[in-house]
């Protein structure tokens, strides 16, 4: 027997594997990559927990499936920001339902808890999951599994439902106790990983797609540095320290320049291919401005295809009225 699980990489996804491991089943930890978990790179997280309780780690890159598919039309609306989550998960369970035939698997598992999330997972939110998935019948919610209805995994055998466990609402000690009894090392803690639940990038994806159509290859590019609206209507993106530095210069994308100051420490920045002439010019104080420069001195910023000089201005404060902001 051989489960797939739904894998963020939190806490309550791992538990609900082992509590399915324990059982003698086989996981394969789907992790799905949206493109807006986070930050930073998570392979050698993920395998981390993954190898602490046993299971495979199997990462599907799912990026441009849910710019197209949910993220600017979910059906059933958005959370506080700029987050379907209800779509999402149906979403993330339809996808791994096409792996049940590849993995030789029976029944799909997620970590979700009954009342955790005030949008996604109230009674009425993981039915709807349910039927998005458009395999309802074989998903198991272990951790809450005695407070909802019998599944096929259950009713069939496949699983021992007195094994499973009745968690509810936001207190998570019940869970933060299992990890601490199984020695579960590692584990992040609960932070509300996806970005679309920040308000700052609900503002970076709202001031996009009002100039442009966001990609596969924009998305990291909202993950990082300052950004700034131009006066005639450039995209600027200023790092603010060396991560994002080091970032922002790791982004594939043939809609910005990449900038640096030639003759002086500053931020790597990227200003958008269409920056008219007057854009270009402004977008080269304010990045010798954020750089370590000193005033009226003239330098150079090299943008890839051409170089701009300038002069920094004497205050940050220029800048304030272009930074996006949530409205």
């Amino acid at each position: 027997m051989r489960a797939l699980a739904l894998f963020s990489g939190g806490l309550d996804s791992t538990l609900a594997m082992k509590l399915i491991i324990d059982q003698g089943i086989e996981v394969v930890a789907v992790h799905i990559d949206m493109g807006f978990g986070g930050t930073n790179d998570k392979r050698d997280y993920l395998q981390n927990l993954c190898n602490q309780i046993g299971a495979k780690l199997e990462i599907l890159d799912l990026r441009k499936e849910f710019l197209d598919e949910v993220l600017f039309t979910p059906k059933y609306g958005y959370g506080k920001n700029f987050n379907p989550c209800i779509d999402c998960h149906g979403f993330m369970f339809r996808y791994t339902s096409k792996l049940l035939e590849k993995f030789d698997a029976s029944f799909m598992i997620s970590g979700e808890v009954l009342g955790q999330r005030p949008m996604s997972q109230k009674k009425e939110s993981l039915d709807i999951v349910k039927q998005l998935s458009q395999n309802d019948e074989l998903i198991l919610r272990p951790l809450s599994a005695k407070l909802l209805e019998p599944t096929k995994p259950e009713i069939e055998g496949w699983v021992y439902r007195e094994k499973l466990l009745d968690i509810s609402g936001r207190n998570r000690q019940i869970q933060l106790n299992m990890a601490k009894d199984i020695g579960l090392e590692g584990f992040e803690e609960p932070a509300g990983g996806c970005l679309l639940t920040h308000i700052e990038t609900t503002a970076r994806i709202r001031d996009f797609i009002s100039h442009d159509k966001l990609e596969v290859d924009d998305i990291d590019i909202l993950k990082f540095g300052r950004h700034l609206r131009l006066p005639e209507g450039a995209k600027l993106v200023i790092g603010r320290n060396e991560a994002d530095n080091l970032s922002l210069e790791k982004v594939q994308t043939n809609k910005f320049y990449r900038a640096k100051i030639q003759d002086a420490i500053g931020p790597f920045s990227m200003l958008s291919k269409n920056a008219t002439e007057a854009d270009k010019a402004f977008a080269t104080k304010l990045i010798l401005t954020y750089g370590k420069t000193e005033a009226e001195k003239i330098y150079t910023v090299d943008f890839e295809d051409f170089q701009m000089q300038g002069v920094k201005f004497l205050s940050k404060d220029v800048a304030a009225k272009y930074f996006v902001q949530q409205s």
